[in-house]
């Protein structure tokens, strides 16, 4: 007989400036594939996928800020810049990257606008 431990889980909700929280104890075994066990290896998948989504977040700002703010003030012949694109990307990367967002977060709103008018008539 596997042996049965319980995992305390606690989830939150946000609603309109309320947090809900609510506790769960939900048995899992240890030597059986039960939905439980699905619930907290999931639980480490998200924390692994945030984990790295953080690690590249950092990554890339870090990147930007030294690219930015420190390179400008080393010389020009030192070693450290062919590791770095021309100043000049500096501003057409963000500016590139902030046109796509709202071209793709306007085009996704005029979808569910019309789908929502499709849906009432």
């Amino acid at each position: 007989m596997p042996v049965v431990c319980c995992f305390g889980l606690r989830f939150g909700i946000l609603a309109i400036g309320r947090v809900f929280t609510y506790d769960l104890d939900i048995p899992v075994a240890k030597s059986s594939k039960t939905p439980q066990c699905t619930l907290i290896i999931m639980e480490f998948a998200d924390r692994a996928v945030g984990f790295l989504l953080s690690f590249i977040s950092i990554s890339i700002f870090t990147y930007y800020t030294f690219w930015v703010i420190i390179l400008p003030f080393v010389d020009s012949d030192h070693f450290i810049h062919k590791y770095f694109l021309p100043q000049e990307y500096a501003i057409l990367i963000p500016v590139f990257a902030g046109v796509a967002l709202l071209s793709f977060l306007s085009i996704f709103i005029g979808f569910v606008m019309i789908k929502s008018k499709k849906k009432k008539a």
